[in-house]
This record gives C-alpha cells, sequence and structure tokens, in this order.
C-alpha cells in the first residue's frame, strides 16, 4: 500500500457538478491477490421535535454488553456512541471522501449562489459539519444527532443540537443544503424524513443522501453463497427489517424524493469492494479502507440487532465473527457493496 492509503485523506475543495470518478461497470481483480496477507491500510489489526441544546442530562449513557449507545430516544439507534466506535465513524468520514475524490459532497448545491444554512441530519461525531464549516465560513451550519459526541471546540459557524430526525421539525429558518449519510438503518419512515426536508429547503435548495446497499454482491461467483460473510449479511439485513429501519431502504431514495416534490433527483453509484482484491488503483485503496472499517465495526454492527432483535447471545455472536473476520480477509472473494448517493433540488 502506498504511503498516501495510509493517511487519513482531507477534504480541500467542495463539488460544483456531479461526480466524476463513479466506478467501472464490473470491478476487475487484482491477479495478485490472495488469500491472506493482513489486507489493512493501518497496520496490524485484531481482525421539535424537542430540539435542546448539548444539556446534562443528555450525556447519561446506558451500557450493555460492555457498549454505551445513546440515552435519548433510547432504542432509536443500534449502533453504540462509545469511543471506539466513534473512531471507527471518523475513519468512515475519510473512506467516504476517498471515495468522492476529497470531496465533501457530490451534488451542485452551491453552484450558483453561496450556501447560506447547511443541514447535516445524523451528523454523529460532527466530523462532516466541521470540515465543512472550515470549509465554507461563510455558511451557517448545523449538525443534528441523538448523541453528545461532538468535540465542544468546534468552528464559530458551527451549532450542534440533539434531535431525533423523524420527530416534527420546528426549524423556523429554511435550508440552502440538507445532507444526510450512513442513515440507513437507523429511520423507520424515509418518506417523511424527506417531506420534513423538502419543507424546510428553501426553493432552489439541495439534498443529499448517501448510504450503501445491503446484502453485499458479487460479479465473477466468487461469493460462496454458504461462507459466514454471506449468513452474517442477510441476518444483518433481517435484523434491521425486523427492527423496523431496513438497511435495504437506499433502493427506494430516488423515488421517495421525487414523491417528496424534488426534482432535478440524480443517482451515482460507487461501490465498497471488502478489502483490497480489486486490480483498480482506487477501488484498491478504498477497499483497504472499507475492511478497515468494517473489521472495526463488526462488533458494534452487530452487537445490538443480533442479540436484542435475533435474540443471540453475545458468546454465540463472537464465535460466528471469527468465520467472518476470516471471510472479510480473503482477498479471492471479490464481493462489494454497492454504494448510492442520490440528490435532489427543491423548486425554484
Amino acid at each position: 500500500m502506498s504511503d498516501t492509503a495510509q493517511k487519513s485523506p482531507s477534504p480541500r475543495s467542495s463539488p460544483r457538478a456531479a461526480a466524476g470518478g463513479a466506478p467501472p461497470t464490473v470491478l476487475e481483480a487484482d491477479p495478485d491477490a490472495y488469500e491472506d496477507d493482513g489486507d489493512s491500510a493501518f497496520g496490524p489489526s485484531d481482525q421539535g421535535s424537542e430540539t435542546t441544546s448539548l444539556a446534562s442530562s443528555i450525556y447519561r449513557f446506558r451500557e450493555e454488553n460492555g457498549r454505551t449507545y445513546n440515552a435519548y430516544k433510547e432504542g432509536a439507534y443500534f449502533l453504540p456512541n462509545d469511543e471506539s466506535e466513534n473512531s471507527r465513524l471518523d475513519l468512515q468520514h475519510n473512506l467516504c471522501i476517498l471515495m468522492q475524490d476529497n470531496r465533501l459532497f457530490i451534488s451542485p448545491a452551491g453552484k450558483d449562489k453561496p450556501l447560506g444554512r447547511v443541514l447535516d441530519a445524523g451528523c454523529g461525531t460532527g466530523i462532516w459539519a466541521i470540515d465543512f464549516a472550515d470549509e465554507h465560513p461563510e455558511s451557517s451550519v448545523v449538525g443534528v444527532d441523538l448523541s453528545p459526541i461532538q468535540p465542544p471546540f468546534v468552528p464559530p459557524n458551527l451549532q450542534f443540537l440533539i434531535d431525533d430526525l423523524e420527530s416534527e421539525w420546528t426549524y423556523t429558518t429554511p435550508f440552502d443544503f440538507i445532507y444526510m449519510r450512513l442513515l440507513c438503518g437507523s429511520i423507520k419512515d424515509w418518506p417523511n424524513l424527506f417531506r420534513q426536508s423538502f419543507q424546510n429547503l428553501n426553493p432552489g435548495g439541495y439534498i443529499e443522501v448517501c448510504d450503501p446497499l445491503n446484502p453485499l454482491i458479487c460479479d465473477d461467483g466468487t461469493l460462496p453463497a454458504d461462507c459466514a460473510l454471506v449468513k452474517w449479511n442477510h441476518l444483518f439485513v433481517e435484523a434491521s427489517i425486523k427492527l423496523g429501519a431496513s438497511l435495504i431502504s437506499v433502493r427506494d431514495y430516488e423515488k421517495q424524493l421525487v414523491e417528496a416534490g424534488f426534482i432535478n433527483v440524480e443517482k451515482v453509484e460507487f461501490k465498497w469492494p471488502i478489502n483490497s482484491w480489486p486490480k483498480d488503483k482506487k477501488y484498491k485503496e478504498l477497499g483497504s479502507w472499507v475492511y478497515e472499517n468494517i473489521l472495526e465495526g463488526l462488533q458494534a454492527l452487530s452487537l445490538m440487532l443480533f442479540t436484542n432483535v435475533l435474540g443471540w447471545t453475545p458468546e454465540e455472536l463472537e464465535v460466528f465473527l471469527v468465520d467472518v473476520r476470516k471471510d472479510l480477509k480473503n482477498r479471492s472473494i471479490h464481493a462489494y457493496w454497492p454504494f448510492y448517493i442520490v440528490y435532489g433540488q427543491k423548486p425554484e
């Protein structure tokens, strides 16, 4: 892996047009790939709603199976909010920026006029909102999330709020750009979320939504149907559906944005290889980031869904994940997750 692959890519220029660099129709495997080579870009690895300020009561997290989860709207989000998961979310941000050729977003938002107010809906650690606020000091940026896991020192044009995006929005001033990334699996009613986004945008404003599609795909028959990774991914999706926040909802974003009233709706497809199996240089590097992201987050992604929803014990899950990690590491498996960025504009 080159030196550049070992650094976190930093966004330095915002887009002014739809993304180039879309993936080849079929990713070609690297003929030099082999099964077990420590596939890590980062060194060794153990493979209004009732909008409130960050009040002290919000910091009372709950603990379950050794991980902490948000207490505000308890159970609304299946991932932990502890330091380990927050570190992975920041890694995941850099993965997305690399995928987008070091751009923070790909829609034409801001092409014709400055973006006055910007909403990062489901901001997580706040890293995207911070980068955007730094790059756009002329914009007023609001980051919203269920958990108060954002840093205390941020650009002066950025404000963080604790809110449930699925409750009624009560913002008094509309936005020019609404950004949502990796919320699939945490939203139960996407059509309503898109309607509220439409209502809270200025005419001509944009929305951009970014999510992977599950389950994973293989184009060349190298993904055994009975392998642990396939089983895990299907159970992961099954549990999300039972929970009421499906991980396959990304399939409907394009149609739902149109139904909400958006025009100029576009969908751009990327691919997240499970590791560095592709021959293409960009997708080989991207695969290394995906591998590290999933490997680091596999327990966090699985724990609540498998134990609370599917009825597994934590011990059963850990034994199962050993084989899932082996499959993730196997570069003879040429699998990937489709990743879609869908954006649309509110009519002038």
